[in-house]
């Protein structure tokens, strides 16, 4: 499996998107810096817009989001 940057950059977006807990939280500071670089078009879906790679990225994002 092999990533590149728009994968990470994607994925990061989607997770951001998905996870944050607000305006006031970190991750929802680090959406809005991405937006700086990174605006999805018209046809993005989120997660179901990512490649393989991306959606393998996004998942191990979720999953330590999950682990205490």
């Amino acid at each position: 499996m092999s990533w590149n940057r728009f994968d990470i950059v994607e994925a990061y977006y989607a997770y951001f998107t998905d996870y944050h807990t607000g305006q006031w939280s970190h991750d929802y500071a680090r959406l809005c810096h991405m937006q700086t670089y990174f605006r999805p078009g018209d046809l993005w879906r989120g997660y179901d817009s990512l490649t393989e790679n991306g959606q393998a990225i996004y998942d191990r994002l979720a999953a330590m989001e999950e682990t205490p």
